[in-house]
């Protein structure tokens, strides 16, 4: 098995990563992203992104992710493709494990992402981003003077609901219980806003519609009644929360109950010196593309400084 030696890994290759990377190269720390498995993160099953600051016309969410690698291997990054399979990070220099090569690091930064839950249909894959979407602020406004069905009966699902009535003449709540998880407030609010309607003990057995003209409905499955019945939308949110990919590391690194990475506040800095986490594997709250690329760059500073102060 090969063995390389570096002084920077960054672990991801969305927009937290790739900023990392953009912002160590040019402070001449030669850094390695290791791509992983969906090189580009999150966006790249986006279509289009119309909240990144910089493209006023807006631009499509591949494209966005390929102009951020673009942008840091102009600088000198280099790209590694493949999975990390296990990391040692109670020893140092870091050891990372790849299917046919170890890479030892002194410094590392994490920003493998967090994953939508989602439904797990062929209709849901095949529309996402057409009309199906696990993100409310990034795409509400899409919908302007339509009606969409919301997916969920957490937090989450409830705060989605609530912000796509701004835009949605209708947002339909189902959920597959015959009452809410959220909390009460949360809940009270939703009661109260006569744009949102629910559907209790119910799940979506089938989104309708074609990429080309995106979603025209879903079929419904009373889960107590086995009965379907078809319900007109134009858009479907999945809002049944987010996995953040931190299995590699537990055990090793500081988690909160849901999974993401702990970090020191105001910083990137995990609870093991150089290892540093950015984006949404750290971040529960905001999820976008632009406070991931805005953690990713404190991240290249916090390593820059750290190695900085090892070397003198």
């Amino acid at each position: 098995m090969a063995e390389e030696a570096h002084q920077l890994v960054i672990l991801g290759s969305g927009p937290a990563g790739l900023t990392a990377a953009l912002y160590s190269a040019r402070a001449n720390l030669n850094p390695v992203v290791i791509e992983g498995v969906s090189p580009g993160g999150q966006l790249t099953i986006t279509t289009e992104v119309e909240n990144y600051p910089g493209f006023e016309h807006g631009i499509q969410g591949p494209e966005l992710m390929e102009v951020f690698r673009r942008q840091a291997a102009r600088f000198g990054t280099r790209f590694v493709s493949g999975d990390v399979m296990a990391v040692r990070l109670r020893e140092h220099p870091f050891v990372l494990a790849l299917e046919d090569t170890t890479i030892r690091c002194e410094a590392l930064i994490i920003a493998t992402g967090a994953t939508a839950k989602l439904l797990g249909l062929e209709s849901e894959k095949r529309l996402m981003g057409y009309g199906v979407s696990a993100c409310a602020t990034c795409d509400g406004a899409f919908f302007k003077d339509k009606e969409v069905l919301v997916v969920g009966g957490g937090d989450t699902a409830i705060e989605e609901a609530t912000f796509l009535t701004r835009f949605c003449t209708k947002v339909t709540l189902i959920h597959r219980r015959d009452q809410l998880r959220a909390s009460k407030i949360m809940q009270d609010r939703a009661r109260r806003n006569p744009r949102i309607a629910f559907v209790w003990d119910s799940v979506i057995e089938e989104i309708y519609g074609e990429p080309r003209t995106g979603v025209s409905g879903a079929r419904l499955k009373n889960v107590k009644t086995g009965t379907t019945t078809d319900l007109k939308a134009d858009g479907v949110f999945v809002a049944i929360g987010h996995q953040p990919n931190t299995a590699l590391f537990k055990g090793q690194l500081d988690l909160d109950e849901l999974g993401y990475l702990r970090v020191r506040s105001g910083s990137t800095y995990t609870n093991i010196e150089g290892v540093f986490a950015a984006g949404d594997v750290a971040d529960r709250v905001y999820r976008q593309a632009v406070t991931a690329a805005g953690a990713g760059c404190m991240a290249a500073i916090d390593a820059e400084r750290w190695l900085e102060s090892r070397h003198g």
